[in-house]
């Protein structure tokens, strides 16, 4: 069987969870099956991937229509494709009209839905209502539809009702426990700014509405003292949010010491390295189908402090891997806390507990590893990906 990928994010660009799941997906796939990749941006070297640049005639036009003319290069390339297969909305479309064109099965992984990131029309503007419309068109026409979390299947029902719930299958995120795996390096550590030996919080993503940056630098004054504040944060979606970040972030400094900031995207085994030497790792996200990121984590036997939303309390279990937030949100696809007060103070309680007893952490850091390595291993994932495929080709 040939499977033809279409994402945005492959190697060397990667930026968030959906691109970890690709690459990872991918090398999987490609021990039962022929896989070729098409994505955006370039050029890349790896045997059997495509790079799909930007349309120089559509420069300077709003980045959804620069999006959709890269999903129009993607279509003709997949001649000979048995399936195809997109991930997230900036790929949909080229999924769809691929699937029409060459008349295979078109299948679509949820990572995130539009529905439930208004917030974008910060970013977009008009073209969210483009991206939008890209997206409920290839929902909608599917062959099938893989959602990363029952959380996240209730969510593609609840956004499309259209689509046919037969056609809505679970397959959760992996890790690769080997690449993700506890780094011991307290000197790489320090030159990151970080020191091993006191005790740490790190926050790991994207400065965006969906991550909960703000309301956990608002939980953050809430720690002792001498707790150190780790941020490997970076890839603002507008310059409000960067604004309002940066604010919080000098607000801290002015009362505390140990405020790490690191901006830039870092190697694997630094973040690896970061996560190693935390007490704890922070996922204060109000929209996360699933949160790759606290398997990352879990991976690198840290405990987790996270939002009991989306996704999430199918991954970290309370009590044995980590802490869970209660939070009670706005049914208006925001995810918007709505008692912020209130959840800002429930997320710094979790945060003291945790950093409280050093040990109970790293006991619930062992016990997420090796539930990392039992439940979510990518070879598993694979198979289950292929019925998917098989089921969706009749």
């Amino acid at each position: 069987m040939r499977i033809d990928v279409l994402t945005k994010e492959y190697p060397p660009t990667i930026y968030g969870g959906a691109g970890v799941h690709v690459t990872e997906l991918v090398r999987a796939l490609r021990a039962e099956a022929d896989v070729r990749v098409h994505a955006f941006d370039g050029p890349r070297d790896e045997p059997g991937v495509t790079s799909h640049p930007d349309l120089t005639a559509l420069a300077g036009e709003n980045p959804a229509i620069r999006t959709l003319g890269v999903d129009l290069s993607m279509v003709g390339a997949c001649a000979g494709a048995d399936v195809v297969h997109s991930h997230t909305w900036y790929a949909n479309l080229a999924g769809h009209l691929a699937g029409l064109l060459h008349d295979v099965p078109h299948v679509v992984s949820a990572h995130s839905l539009e529905p439930m990131r208004p917030w974008k029309a910060e970013q977009l503007g008009g073209g969210y209502r483009i991206s939008s419309w890209a997206e409920r068109t290839a929902y909608e026409s599917a062959a099938a539809v893989i959602a990363v979390s029952a959380a996240m299947r209730d969510d593609v029902l609840r956004s499309y009702p259209a689509v046919d719930p037969a056609r809505v299958h679970v397959v959760h995120n992996g890790i690769d426990t080997a690449d993700w795996s506890p780094v011991d390096d307290p000197d790489r550590c320090r030159a990151l700014g970080v020191d091993p030996d006191r005790r740490s919080v790190v926050f790991v993503g994207r400065i965006t509405r969906q991550k909960g940056l703000p309301l956990f630098l608002r939980a953050a004054a809430a720690l002792p003292p001498d707790v150190q504040l780790v941020l490997c944060a970076g890839a603002p979606d507008t310059p409000e949010i960067m604004a309002e970040v940066e604010g919080l972030v000098a607000d801290l400094r002015s009362t505390r010491e140990g405020v790490v900031w690191i901006a830039e995207m870092l190697p694997r085994r630094d973040v690896c390295a970061l996560l190693t030497q935390a007490t704890v790792f922070a996922c204060p996200s109000i929209y996360e189908p699933l949160g790759i990121v606290n398997l990352e984590a879990m991976a690198c036997e840290t405990a987790v402090v996270a939002t009991a939303t989306g996704g999430i309390p199918e991954v970290v279990v309370d009590g044995s891997t980590g802490w869970l937030v209660p939070v009670e949100q706005v049914q208006d696809g925001t995810g918007t806390p709505v008692d912020p007060d209130r959840y800002v103070a429930d997320l710094a309680a979790a945060l003291v507990d945790a950093t409280s007893d050093p040990e109970r952490a790293r006991s619930y850091g062992a016990a997420g590893r090796k539930r990392a390595i039992e439940d979510f291993s990518w070879p598993a994932i694979a198979t289950r990906t292929l019925e998917v495929y098989d089921a969706a080709r009749g």
